[in-house]
């Protein structure tokens, strides 16, 4: 679904907000994305294709920007904002990251995996720091 009218606008993305359990301490780790072209911290995201399922999207950039498959659970809140003068609606699952390991691309350089306190001071956009509230609400550690 990638737009609800031939005339709506409407820029459709989707991501996850990827976690794991610490290799070290089993404490919740969630990752977070660096994107040099914004010298941002965002959540793993991006636009979906012509005709692509939101939660397939969803993974598949999880793929593109983290190198990790991920293991969806529930769905998150929505973000809905302007990005280059277009709306643009973002649909996000919690997903458990699964098997893979991260390479820098071309879209993100780095990636860290932080408490949720950390990640959500080192999230750029106060949006995106909702979502960890809404992922421990989702794994009921809120």
């Amino acid at each position: 679904m990638t737009s609800t009218s031939p005339n709506d606008s409407t820029v459709e993305a989707a991501g996850c907000v990827l976690w794991r359990r610490s290799p070290t301490d089993g404490t919740l780790q969630i990752c977070l994305v660096h994107r040099p072209k914004y010298d941002d911290w965002s959540h793993p995201k991006g636009k979906l294709k012509r005709g692509e399922d939101p939660l397939a999207g969803a993974r598949r950039e999880v793929e593109e920007e983290t190198g990790y498959t991920a293991s969806p659970g529930a769905a998150l809140p929505t973000s809905y904002y302007l990005a280059n003068d277009r709306p643009k609606r973002v649909r996000y699952w919690a997903a458990e990251a699964a098997t893979g390991a991260f390479a820098p691309n071309d879209e993100v350089d780095r990636i860290l995996w932080l408490p949720p306190a950390a990640a959500r001071a080192r999230l750029t956009q106060p949006r995106d720091r909702t979502l960890v509230d809404a992922l421990l609400a989702a794994l009921r550690l809120a």
